[in-house]
């Protein structure tokens, strides 16, 4: 028995090497193609508690270490006030790390429970008072760029969100200017697969901290999106990562947007077409 569980610590050692080095490579592909970290940034650090935003962090810190630039990291966690959330285990983690860090502490959970139609999913209100609120402590703090968990995964189910229900063609983007032009949000998970970084969350062992707010809610439109998705991924494997490559690949002409491509200044070329057709009687 005890040479067995050697051989799985082993085994596990070696796939959080394997999906380490992965992420690190998808992670920084995305810094340099959109140049998300620049020389002198303050990087505020959104923490969420769960999976994605741990990965993150992580990744971003053995950046740090490594790369070529000078960017400081300040990890922030929005406590929301959700009832039987353990305050306790994103400070004990953050300080072992040795990381600097701000819990900041907003009951956006009333209002979320107080302005939400029964029956109606809370996810898009308390994601506008988060938002709301981290934004304005990055202004507070001098953080130039926001860093956000979202993985390749919520971006392609974000296409489809607003596909199916808001009748646009628009996702996340890996980097993104705010409306007020205040603060640069990015997302560096942005290459990485959800799968993958489930993978490297489970063998890291990080302090999971589950979202009890929508947790419980079912038929909500985003799972709906993820479910659609994890089915065509098992029929056609690699679907997801090219509807994602779709997204950088876009064809204005072969759209329908007269905002991007001049569509009612389109004529055929009659000099081209004279031309030719001198040259076929010819």
């Amino acid at each position: 028995m005890e040479q067995e569980q050697v051989v799985q610590a082993r085994t596990d050692e070696q796939r959080l090497n394997r999906s380490r080095k992965n992420l690190r490579r998808d992670v920084g592909r995305a810094i340099a193609d959109f140049n998300m970290i620049e020389d002198g940034d303050l990087v505020m650090v959104c923490l969420s508690g769960g999976k994605d935003s741990y990965t993150m962090l992580d990744i971003l810190l053995h950046l740090q270490k490594h790369a070529p630039i000078h960017f400081d990291i300040k990890a922030v966690n929005l406590d929301q006030k959700q009832p039987d959330f353990p305050e306790h285990v994103l400070p004990e983690y953050l300080d072992k790390l040795g990381v600097d860090y701000h819990i900041l502490e907003q009951d956006t959970f009333s209002i979320v429970k107080e302005k939400t139609p029964e029956g109606k999913t809370f996810c898009g209100l308390c994601s506008r008072l988060r938002r709301g609120s981290l934004y304005t402590y990055a202004r507070q703090i001098g953080a130039n760029k926001i860093a956000l968990g979202h993985h390749r995964d919520d971006i392609v189910e974000t296409l489809f969100l607003n596909m199916f229900f808001g009748g646009k063609l628009k996702a996340m983007p890996p980097k993104l200017l705010s409306d007020d032009k205040q603060n640069v949000v990015i997302r560096p998970l942005a290459y990485c697969s959800e799968k993958e970084v489930a993978k490297y969350a489970r063998l890291s062992g990080f302090p999971i901290i589950p979202c009890n707010l929508c947790g419980t809610q079912d038929n909500m439109q985003r799972q709906e999106m993820k479910a659609m998705l994890q089915t065509w991924e098992k029929q056609y494997p690699g679907r997801i990562d090219n509807i994602f490559r779709s997204i950088a690949h876009i064809e204005p002409s072969q759209l329908a947007d007269t905002r991007l491509f001049p569509f009612r200044d389109l004529r055929r070329d009659d000099d081209t077409l004279q031309r030719i057709n001198a040259v076929n009687v010819a």
